[in-house]
């Protein structure tokens, strides 16, 4: 990617009014995806028509009138979709040029077996080449999701520690990392688990060098306020906040509360959402969704 191109991306990411779009559900969460968008399993035969589902949805999420840079500062994806294209041109082309949204990219492999209250990353296979191919199509960073089920300090240490080791993978090919340890919204122990946690990544975030930033994207703490220091960090460009499973407006008006956070919501951005609805109907739903996330974001 030329440089003038990703300071663009940079400053549009660090000083833009907006939230990001998660567009990035991946195989095993692809067929609840398509079930809340009125495509049943009955409906399609095999992965490659099911994928072909998810991507005729993103399409028409990425080209509704209300997904532009005014409210919507980037969108993740998932790696089909940064492969594929939308009218003969590659999608993270046509989100930055046509859309001035910065593209990202989902990197992580989905989750190992809970251990120490925590589910670690899988193995990433190929990633140092999936980078380059992600900064040759114009990607300006990637995602990654680890979670954390309760308050293990052992657990939540190991977590940080790969979401770290990984980041630093991502920065040496020349893209920004999101690091998304997300702490389960349904935990008997969610406050205890948040505060370990902020203190892990800042604890990470100083062994960074001048010139190696990162974003973050963390569950709406119990503690309004709580990441405010993180969001401060020199080494951080912005902290994100994933809905977790809350409902749109659930989502929004505990977001709205927290003065350094924007959204970077998944399925509330979808929600309300059907294949079966007409053009106008689709566009005024999604528009309503990304209006509300906008607000709770600036």
């Amino acid at each position: 990617m030329a440089s003038d191109a990703f300071d663009a991306m940079k400053h549009q990411m660090t000083e833009g009014a907006g939230f990001i779009a998660a567009l990035d559900q991946s195989g095993g969460s692809t067929p609840k995806a398509l079930g809340q968008y009125g495509v049943t399993e009955d409906m399609y035969n095999g992965d490659a028509e099911m994928f072909g589902e998810i991507h005729a949805m993103r399409t028409r999420i990425i080209t509704a009138p209300d997904f532009t840079k005014q409210k919507v500062l980037g969108a993740i994806l998932f790696e089909r979709t940064m492969r594929g294209d939308i009218d003969g041109k590659p999608v993270p082309t046509v989100l930055w040029e046509d859309r001035g949204i910065v593209p990202f990219l989902k990197i992580d492999k989905g989750l190992e077996d809970e251990a120490n209250g925590v589910q670690m990353m899988k193995p990433i296979p190929g990633l140092e080449d999936t980078l380059k191919d992600a900064a040759g199509l114009g990607i300006f960073g990637t995602k990654e999701r680890s979670v954390i089920h309760e308050a293990n300090s052992d657990g939540i240490a190991a977590v940080v520690a790969q979401q770290f080791e990984v980041g630093r993978t991502v920065l040496s090919c020349g893209l920004v990392p999101i690091l998304e340890p997300e702490v389960n919204i349904h935990s008997g122990t969610k406050a205890e688990a948040e505060a370990m946690l902020k203190d892990e990544i800042a604890k990470h975030l100083d062994t960074l060098d001048a010139g190696q930033e990162v974003m973050l994207k963390l569950s709406i703490p119990t503690e309004v306020g709580l990441y405010d220091t993180l969001a401060e960090h020199p080494r951080v460009i912005r902290v994100v906040a994933l809905s977790g499973g809350y409902s749109t407006d659930e989502a929004c008006e505990r977001l709205s509360k927290q003065p350094t956070m924007i959204a970077s919501f998944s399925r509330a951005l979808a929600e309300g959402l059907s294949k079966q609805q007409s053009d106008e109907a689709f566009n005024a739903a999604l528009g309503s969704n990304i209006d509300k996330i906008y607000q709770a974001s600036i």
